[in-house]
């Protein structure tokens, strides 16, 4: 069986990918944290859909979630197993020197963290199982730019993309069977925009283009989004430690 382990399923670009991979005959093990019921698609589709109601800024919480998915591989007949990395938060938006300490630890545990964490155990996994694995993290145009009051969103989106170079690099050195990337899904109509929108001025100076880029209609569809990364994750032709762009597959 093939299986797949999504996180933000709950909505946009996760919930697009989780629906899209059962649509392929891919069983999903979903993870966020509001419930998500996508078993009956799960059923139409022949395929298996289980949630977890789990809250990523919780180090512990990431470890009892390594647990269930080192059950699950031990149990199952898992051939392939693939991890997406679409969880992630926008706030604190505002200068650097307002952030407070706890709201930072929170957005770099979410962001960084978390995907590091369950990547890395994936890896682990399915190297020693003898798995075929695949993870992609999503990244964004703000790592590799300063977006004045995005200091964490642009240095945690930086981060995840040196971490998958730097990973994909070992993994081929290794020759295991594993492949890990990042994905960049452009500017998309989600929750996270509605936030970014919201802002002030003081806090983020761009907000008004983003706030034409609605009215325009220039946001992409999750959907179609997804649609492209999943493409990727299914395909035999990844590069190991690649960044891979949406806009290159317009």
């Amino acid at each position: 069986m093939e299986l797949a382990i999504v996180t933000g399923v709950s909505r946009g670009l996760g919930e697009y990918t989780a629906k899209l991979l059962m649509k392929r005959g891919v069983h999903v093990l979903g993870i966020s944290r509001s419930k998500q019921d996508l078993s009956s698609l799960a059923e139409e589709n022949g395929v298996r859909y289980l949630h977890l109601v789990r809250d990523l800024s919780n180090l512990a919480v990431l470890e009892s979630i390594n647990e269930e998915i080192t059950k699950i591989l031990k149990e199952e007949a898992v051939e392939k197993l693939y991890l997406v990395n679409n969880a992630a938060m926008i706030d604190p938006i505002h200068q650097g020197m307002y952030y407070e300490a706890e709201e930072l630890a929170k957005h770099v545990q979410i962001n960084t963290l978390a995907p590091m964490v369950l990547m890395n155990h994936c890896l682990k996994k399915g190297h020693s199982l003898g798995v075929a694995f695949t993870g992609v993290t999503i990244t964004s145009g703000a790592a590799e730019r300063p977006i004045y009051g995005w200091s964490a969103y642009c240095s945690t989106k930086a981060s995840i993309n040196m971490y998958t170079e730097t990973v994909g690099l070992e993994q081929e050195m290794e020759k295991t069977k594993s492949k890990i990337f990042a994905f960049s899904p452009g500017v998309m109509d989600t929750n996270m925009q509605k936030q970014i929108r919201s802002s002030s001025a003081d806090q983020f100076k761009d907000v008004e283009s983003f706030r034409q880029y609605k009215k325009s209609d220039s946001l992409r569809d999750p959907k179609e989004v997804g649609e492209v990364l999943v493409k990727l994750l299914l395909s035999e032709d990844l590069v190991n430690g690649k960044v891979y762009y949406v806009t290159d597959y317009e």
